[in-house]
C-alpha cells in the first residue's frame, strides 16, 4: 500500500499540491475534488487569499471505501476519483446529475478501484446546499461594515451637530360631526389709535360711578343690618313703606348709574345674544317693580327686596366693563405706538404636524376688528343665558300661578333673576385682561382680542430666531485677523457677503465693519448652507468657505495651532484660512424666565436660528440653557421656518413693538393662561347661576321668605364670586 493510501486511510489532511504535483498522471485534480464534494471550480483569475484558503482540505470527512483494493497491473494502488482523468481519456468534469451507470471498460475491470457511496438524495442536497448559503451570507455579513470608515464615521458626529426629525402624520385627522357655529359678527377694522380715544373717552367718570354704586350697596346692607343688631330707626324710618320706598330710591340710583352696561345687555336680547348683564339688568327691573309694589302695597310684609344683591350685582357689573375698558385702550395704545409691529400668528402644522407661533414683521392689520370681538366669557354666556332665562320664568310661573299664589309671582321673579344674574360674568374676562394688559404694555405686547386668545388651545410650538436669543447689541465683534496672503477689505467682503445672503443675525455686524473699512459687498454664485455649521460659495473664481471652527476642520482646512477662540467666524478661500472673526455673545437675562414660562406652559422652542455658531452643544454649555428641551431641525428646514418671505395662514395672536424674547414669549403665555382662567370663570359663574335658580325655586315654592332673605342671598351670590375673583387676579402672576 503506497503512502498516500495509508494516510486517505487514516482520514490525515494532505496537501492537494502532493495530489496533483504528479506529473505522471497518478494524483487528482483540485477541480474533480472540489465538483464531487459540490464545490464549484475556482476561476483563473481567483486571488491569492482565495487559493490560500483551499490549500489544504480535511479528508476526514469523505466517505471511508468500502473495501481495500489490490495492486493492479499498473504496478501502483490508485485510488480513482471518479471524473479523474486517465492517461487514455481527456479531463471531464462529472455532472451533478445521476446518470445511468455503464458498463465497466476492460481497463477499469483489471485495474483495481474503491468505489465511492453514491450521491446524496434531495433532501441531503437542499440541505447542504441551504447549509452553503448561510456560510457564504456569514462570510459576507459584515463586509459593509468593515468597509465603514469608523475613525470617519466618528469625526463626522463630532463635528456635525444632531438635528432633531420632524414627524408628520400624513393621515387625516377624522372629520367631526357637529351643530355649524353662528357667525360671529365682523367688526370693521379701526386703527387701534383710533381705538384708544374712543375706549379712553369718559374713562374717569366710570371709575368715579364704580365708587357711587359701591356706596350705595353699603347702604342697602345697612339697611338690612340695622335691624339685626338691635338698633331701631327713628320715625318715620321705622316704617314698613318708607323702607320700602329707601330700597327703590336706592336701587333706582344705582340703575342710573350703571345705564350704559344694562341698555348694552338689553341690546343683547334684542340681537338674541343674551349674556350676564342682561340677567342683572331683568332682575334689577324685577326687583324694582317688587320694591314698588311693596311700597304701594296697604298690607305689611314681613321681607325687603333684593336691593343689596341687585346693587352688588351692579357694582361688579360696572366694575368689570370698567376692567375691561381700561384693558382695550392698553392694549390699542401699545399697538399704535410702532407703525411696523411684529406680528405673532399661530400657524398650524408648522412644526412636526403641529401649530406653531411664529413672529414676523408686518402692520396692525386684523387688530382692530379682533379687539373690539365678543370675549370668551361672553360667547359661554350666550349659550347658558338663553336656558337661564326660560327656567327662572318657568319656575316663577310655576311657584305662583301654578302653586296658586299668584301674589308671589313679582317675588318669585325678583328672587330667580338676582341669583342667576352672577357677580362674575363681567370679572371673569374683564379683570384678568386688564392685568394682563398691565403686565404686557411696559414689555411693548399686545393681545389682538379673544379670536386670537381662544386659538391659544392649540398652540404647541414656537419658532426662535436669532434676533430672538440674541437681540441687536448682544452680539459683538471683539477683533479680527487676516492671513497674510490676503488683503483685509476683500476677506471681510467675502464673509459679509454670504453671511448676508444666508440672512444670518451677524449681517448687520459685519456690514457694519466693511462700511468703516470702506469696503463694498460682493456678488456671489449659488450659496450652499451645510449641515456641519458654515456656508460655501463662488464669488469671481475663488470658492469661499464661512462658517464656524468645526465646519473648517470638516472641509479639512488647517486651522492654526493652539487656536483658543470659544465663538468665532472663520473664512476661507480655495481651501485656506484667510481670516478670523472672534464674536462675543451675551445672552440677555430676560431668556431665561422666558423660556420657562413657555415651558411651563407645555409650549415647545423650536430653533429656527440661521447663525451657525447658535446651535444646542454651544447654547447648553455656554448659557446653561435647556437645549435639550428644545427642538433643533435640520439646516434646510431652519431655513425655511425663518424664511421673512413664507406665508402666514394662522390668526393674529398678538403685535409686538419690541425686539428680544421677552415680549414674544409673554404674550403666548399671558394668552394662554388668559384663556383657560377666563373659561373657568364663566364656568363657575353658569355653575353658581343654575345651582341659584334650582334652590330659588325650591324656596319660592315653599315660601321661606327667612330662608330666602336678601342678606342669605348676597353671601350666597359673594360665595360663588370669591374663585372668579381670585382666578381673575392669579392670569398674570408668573
Amino acid at each position: 500500500m503506497s503512502d498516500k493510501d495509508k494516510q486517505l486511510n487514516k482520514g490525515e489532511l494532505i496537501d492537494i499540491k502532493s495530489l496533483i504535483g504528479d506529473a505522471d498522471g497518478g494524483g487528482y485534480s483540485l477541480d474533480d475534488i472540489l465538483a464531487e464534494f459540490g464545490h464549484p471550480a475556482p476561476p483563473p483569475e481567483e486571488s491569492e487569499e482565495s487559493e490560500e484558503r483551499f490549500n489544504t482540505i480535511d479528508l476526514s470527512k469523505l466517505p471511508r471505501p468500502a473495501s481495500r483494493p489490490q495492486s493492479g497491473p499498473t504496478g501502483g494502488k490508485v485510488v480513482a476519483f471518479p471524473g479523474a482523468a486517465s492517461p487514455e481519456t481527456p479531463d471531464e468534469p462529472l455532472p451533478h446529475e445521476e446518470e445511468p451507470e455503464e458498463a465497466p471498460s476492460p481497463s477499469e475491470e483489471s485495474a483495481p478501484v474503491i468505489p465511492f457511496p453514491k450521491e446524496e438524495n434531495v433532501l441531503t442536497s437542499f440541505l447542504r446546499d441551504l447549509s452553503q448559503k448561510a456560510d457564504d451570507y456569514a462570510d459576507h455579513m459584515f463586509e459593509e461594515d468593515e468597509a465603514i470608515d469608523k475613525k470617519e464615521v466618528r469625526r463626522l458626529e463630532r463635528l456635525i451637530p444632531g438635528t432633531d426629525r420632524e414627524e408628520v402624520d400624513d393621515v387625516p385627522p377624522p372629520p367631526q360631526w357637529h351643530l355649524p357655529r353662528r357667525p360671529e359678527p365682523v367688526f370693521p377694522d379701526t386703527p387701534p389709535q383710533e381705538l384708544a380715544r374712543k375706549y379712553g373717552k369718559g374713562l374717569k367718570w366710570m371709575r368715579i360711578r364704580v365708587l357711587l354704586t359701591f356706596f350705595l350697596t353699603l347702604l342697602s346692607v345697612c339697611q338690612i343690618v340695622t335691624p339685626m343688631v338691635g338698633l331701631v330707626w327713628l320715625p318715620p324710618l321705622d316704617q314698613p313703606q318708607v323702607q320700602y320706598g329707601i330700597c327703590a330710591c336706592l336701587l333706582g340710583a344705582g340703575m342710573l348709574l350703571s345705564a350704559d352696561v344694562l341698555l348694552t345687555g338689553l341690546g343683547r336680547a334684542f340681537r338674541l345674544r343674551l349674556g350676564m348683564d342682561t340677567m342683572a339688568a331683568l332682575a334689577c327691573g324685577f326687583t324694582l317693580a317688587d320694591a314698588i309694589e311693596l311700597a304701594r302695597s296697604a298690607e305689611e310684609v314681613a321681607r325687603l327686596p333684593y336691593t343689596p344683591v341687585c346693587l352688588a350685582g351692579l357694582f361688579f357689573l360696572l366694575h368689570g366693563a370698567y376692567h375691561k375698558r381700561c384693558a382695550l385702550r392698553l392694549s390699542c395704545r401699545t399697538a399704535a405706538s410702532s407703525a411696523t409691529p411684529y406680528r405673532v400668528t399661530l400657524d398650524s402644522r408648522k412644526w412636526s404636524d403641529r401649530d406653531a407661533y411664529a413672529k414676523w414683521s408686518g402692520t396692525e392689520e386684523e387688530f382692530g376688528s379682533q379687539i373690539q370681538a365678543d370675549d370668551g366669557a361672553q360667547r359661554i354666556f350666550g349659550r347658558f343665558c338663553p336656558l337661564l332665562l326660560l327656567g327662572d320664568v318657568a319656575f316663577a310661573l310655576m311657584v305662583s300661578v301654578g302653586g296658586e299664589h299668584p301674589e308671589r309671582l313679582l317675588w318669585a321673579l325678583s328672587a330667580l333673576f338676582a341669583a342667576t344674574a352672577a357677580f362674575g360674568g363681567t370679572l371673569a374676562y374683564g379683570r384678568a385682561f386688564h392685568k394682563s394688559a398691565r403686565r404686557l404694555t411696559p414689555i411693548g405686547a399686545a393681545l389682538a382680542g379673544w379670536p386670537g386668545i381662544s386659538a391659544s388651545r392649540r398652540g404647541a410650538c414656537v419658532l426662535l430666531t436669532d434676533g430672538d436669543l440674541f437681540p441687536p447689541g448682544y452680539v459683538e465683534l471683539n477683533g479680527f485677523k487676516v492671513m497674510p496672503d490676503y488683503p483685509a477689505e476683500r476677506v471681510v467682503a467675502y464673509t459679509a457677503t454670504l453671511i448676508r445672503d444666508s440672512g444670518c443675525g451677524l449681517a448687520k455686524l459685519f456690514h457694519d465693519q466693511l462700511r468703516s473699512m470702506g469696503g463694498l459687498l460682493r456678488r456671489a454664485g449659488e450659496l450652499t448652507c451645510h449641515e456641519g455649521g458654515g456656508l460655501s460659495s463662488t464669488i469671481r473664481g475663488d470658492e469661499v468657505l464661512v462658517g464656524s471652527a468645526a465646519f473648517m476642520k470638516l472641509m479639512k482646512v488647517r486651522l492654526p495651532q493652539g487656536l483658543n477662540v470659544k465663538n468665532a467666524v472663520f473664512c476661507a478661500i480655495d481651501g485656506k484660512l484667510a481670516g478670523i472673526f472672534a464674536l462675543s455673545y451675551a445672552l440677555p437675562d430676560t431668556v431665561f424666565p422666558a423660556l420657562d414660562a413657555l415651558m411651563l406652559e407645555k409650549v415647545e422652542p423650536v430653533l429656527a436660528t440661521r447663525d451657525f455658531n447658535l446651535i444646542p452643544a454651544m447654547l447648553q454649555q455656554r448659557f446653561k440653557l435647556a437645549a435639550d428641551k428644545m427642538a433643533f431641525p435640520p439646516v434646510e428646514r431652519r431655513r425655511e421656518l425663518s424664511d421673512p418671505e413664507q406665508t402666514h395662514d394662522g390668526i393674529l395672536t398678538a403685535l409686538l413693538c419690541r425686539e428680544g424674547l421677552l415680549p414674544f414669549a409673554e404674550a403666548i403665555t399671558t394668552a394662554k393662561r388668559l384663556r383657560w382662567a377666563t373659561r373657568l370663570g364663566a364656568v363657575l359663574c353658569c355653575a353658581a347661576s343654575l345651582l341659584g335658580m334650582l334652590l330659588c325655586a325650591y324656596l319660592t315654592s315653599v315660601g321661606a321668605y327667612t330662608s330666602l332673605s336678601p342678606l342669605n342671598l348676597l353671601i350666597y351670590m359673594l360665595t360663588w364670586l370669591l374663585p372668579v375673583w381670585f382666578l381673575s387676579g392669579w392670569v398674570h402672576r408668573f
